[in-house]
């Protein structure tokens, strides 16, 4: 199992500047072991979803062109201080995620 997603999400004005940085290796299955020399095989986020309040506000498809540990930030308004963020995603390898943190 992978490790949590540090989220932040903080009101900024009428809306919440939500940072999620989630933990995984991303590789895409173009590079050598450096010891074996095997190819490490693709294993990557495919799919990101974002809930706010019970809403879905984000919900994309990334692929192998996306770094190791990848950090995403967007902005939703509409939304209060103490809401849920809810993010989530799956891998290639049908590996899955999900964590939340309030608004503060």
């Amino acid at each position: 199992m992978a490790e949590p997603m540090k989220i932040r999400a903080q009101m900024k004005g009428d809306s919440a500047d939500i940072r999620v940085l989630m933990s995984h290796p991303m590789d895409t299955g173009q590079v050598k072991d450096a010891k074996t020399g095997q190819t490490i095989p693709a294993h990557f986020i495919q799919q990101v979803i974002v809930s706010v309040g019970g809403k879905v506000v984000v919900e994309g498809q990334i692929g192998t062109a996306v770094s190791r540990n990848p950090v995403f930030g967007f902005k939703v308004k509409g939304v209060r201080a103490g809401d849920k963020v809810v993010v989530s995603w799956t891998d290639n390898k049908g590996d899955k995620r999900s964590d939340e943190a309030a608004i503060v």
